[in-house]
């Protein structure tokens, strides 16, 4: 809090140097002037580094402090992609120097300071980027500002090395430092720096976690969000009833990363071009623990209570597996053939308890069904167990994204019913020119409410546990029986 204190007192000295410009396109960073765009509704700031590029030397090391510059810097472009191999309609990059982040405030001067809502993108600790996210709904309609991060990827940010300091938690420390710059900067841009709310989707939620478990990130966020990606998050390891969760003991990670590319040492995997590099990607998307950045395995901090005491709301989407079971499995599943399934999944002594529970529709294809049970086993009571752990020390506020019918924009194979897959929220919190209804953008507009009204106050205005959001349905909802949160503890 002192730090947050000291920072807002050092930049208050700039709010002048911003609002003396004839229309706010100009604003005095702690490393030098940037000019944005202003509109008649909002300005946009991109392109903006809070730390030096992480390239030679700084190749897997922490964040370093970015330089100053003269003049005045041009922010009107967003954002680059971080080097990353192509994934659901995200295009691939090269660009290794890549730590910089976007702001968007409200065009008119604020009254007094305004909340700050800081952005990680998902994207499996491998893809995705700032830029994917238009913030100009959550800024303007809320009065906010809103800043979206990128952070280095896959092999370039969880590559672990036997002996290399922050091994598998480099994505993790460039958040950091793209917080640290939120504090020294908000007031700037006309944001408060006591009153920064950190939230993510899918990686990014699994990201606010890693945050709200890392003791140096204390002071830098007073709230969060977690969006589909609770702690406790697991996926089918391969063997028949075994699950694996996210996180990585550094350990395993530095043996992981001994002889990639053939390589005997750092000083050769630090000349490997980017494009080499990304031939072994996605074999790092593993955040590491018992690091500085990261102490402990973040499911352990939050069963035992060590984890930042700030309002937290958590939530997920009614229908999370869709998304990825026809990736898994891109042809239908006949119905005769899932009961094999399952025991490939949950293990030949529970596949009976699984099918009883979610028996097969009749439409020729199981692939639905198995979503379901995945959903839950996977996400859902996951998410159920985030907020019954978080809810012991902190206020805690759930959602539940329902809208069956939200529109798919991307490219995805053929599915009976994608419904509301994993990350079709998104759509209504960002600008990302999906085609919603009348009844859609309803409930996009109060949704931006709502995460607003958090952000100001640690509270979206929900009396219930657990709020359900579709069109024309925004209710409470008994999520623990809706999942069969009590069925899965019992067997798995």
């Amino acid at each position: 809090m002192l730090t947050a204190v000291i920072a807002a007192a050092m930049t208050f000295s700039v709010v002048g140097v911003a609002a003396a410009d004839d229309n706010g396109s100009v604003v005095r960073t702690d490393n030098g002037l940037v000019s944005g765009t202003v509109t008649g509704t909002y300005r946009s700031f991109g392109n903006i580094p809070f730390a030096a590029a992480p390239v030679g030397e700084n190749r897997w090391r922490d964040p370093q402090p970015a330089p100053a510059w003269q003049g005045v810097r041009d922010a009107t472009k967003p954002a680059p992609i971080c080097a990353q191999t192509p994934q659901l309609g995200q295009p691939p990059s090269q660009t290794e120097d890549c730590l910089y982040l976007n702001v968007v405030t409200p065009a008119k001067n604020p009254h007094k300071p305004r909340p700050v809502m800081v952005w990680i993108h998902g994207g499996g600790f491998t893809a995705g980027s700032a830029t994917a996210y238009d913030a100009r709904w959550l800024a303007t309609k809320n009065d906010a500002v809103v800043v979206t991060v990128n952070y280095r990827l896959g092999v370039f940010g969880f590559f672990g090395y036997p002996g290399l300091a922050g091994s598998g938690a480099f994505g993790l420390a460039d958040q950091q430092a793209a917080m640290k710059w939120v504090q020294r900067n908000a007031r700037a841009f006309g944001g408060d720096a006591r009153n920064v709310t950190v939230f993510g989707e899918s990686a990014g939620g699994l990201s606010v976690c890693a945050q709200l478990a890392s003791p140096k990130a204390a002071g830098l966020f007073a709230k969060a969000i977690i969006q589909s990606g609770p702690c406790g998050l697991t996926f089918p390891s391969g063997a028949p009833g075994e699950f694996s969760g996210v996180w990585r003991a550094r350990a395993d990670v530095e043996k992981q990363g001994a002889g990639t590319l053939g390589c005997a040492d750092l000083a050769c995997l630090r000349a490997q071009p980017v494009d080499k590099l990304l031939t072994v990607h996605d074999q790092f998307n593993w955040p590491a623990y018992d690091t500085a950045v990261l102490p402990i395995n973040p499911v352990v901090a939050q069963k035992t209570g060590r984890m930042h005491h700030v309002p937290t709301m958590v939530g997920s989407t009614h229908d999370e597996a869709t998304l990825f079971v026809p990736l898994l499995y891109p042809q239908p599943i006949p119905e005769s053939g899932y009961r094999d399934v399952l025991a490939q999944l949950y293990g030949e002594r529970n596949a009976d308890k699984v099918l009883a529970r979610y028996p097969v529709n009749g439409n020729y294809d199981a692939r639905d069904e198995m979503a379901a049970s995945l959903t839950d086993k996977t996400w859902a009571c996951a998410t159920q167990v985030a907020r019954k752990e978080l809810g012991r020390h902190q206020r805690v506020s759930g959602y539940e994204f329902a809208d069956q019918d939200a529109p798919v924009i991307f490219p995805l194979p053929p599915f009976p019913d994608y419904k509301a897959f994993h990350a079709s929220e998104l759509m209504f919190l960002f600008d990302m020119n999906a085609p919603l209804d009348a009844k859609q953008r309803e409930l996009s507009d109060y949704m931006i409410a709502a995460w607003g009204r958090f952000a100001r106050t640690g509270d979206p205005g929900w009396r219930s546990e657990v709020q359900s959001l579709a069109p024309g349905a925004i209710k409470g909802t008994d999520f623990a029986r809706d999942h069969q949160c009590g069925f899965w503890s019992s067997i798995l």
